[in-house]
């Protein structure tokens, strides 16, 4: 049954990595299906900036095209993808809580039919890419003896 409504969920993570070294990674859009599952292959058609489109494929999926809607360095980029009268909005958030600590945070909102549905298909992996995510970060800072800034 098809019906017009939002939904909304959030994931975080913490880590030692700094807010540097995650921004570092996210920038990396070519390297994305190396720590995210969830991606088969991607294309970017310019800068990682606001207004650049990317085609996506999730595995077993269809290629999906979204824009990078709002993108601020070292902070956040959000995502938005369109199908039909569907609207997903992803919002991946770094924050430095202190000198050693990092909190990541993934964040969905789908608006339009079946976005419950939707919106719990597209967040269900954001534990694990979040893990994988950190385990990365963590990794280039111990391997390149990263130091963080206060």
């Amino acid at each position: 049954m098809s019906t017009q409504t939002t939904w909304k969920t959030e994931f975080s993570a913490e880590t030692s990595a700094s807010v540097e070294t995650i921004w570092e990674i996210f920038r990396d859009v070519a390297a994305w299906q190396s720590w995210n599952a969830g991606i088969e292959s991607l294309e970017i058609d310019g800068p990682f900036a606001s207004g650049t489109w990317f085609s996506m494929k999730p595995p077993g999926q269809d290629t999906l095209r979204s824009c990078l809607i709002e993108v601020r360095e070292n902070e956040c980029f959000v995502d938005e993808t369109r199908v039909g009268e569907l609207t997903v909005r992803v919002s991946h958030r770094i924050q430095r809580l202190g000198a050693a600590s990092t909190r990541v945070t993934y964040s969905v909102e789908a608006e339009g039919p079946d976005a419950a549905e939707i919106g719990t298909a597209v967040s269900a992996d954001f534990p694990e890419v979040l893990a994988s995510l950190v385990a990365l970060a963590e990794q280039k800072c111990n391997g390149a003896g990263n130091t963080r800034s206060a």
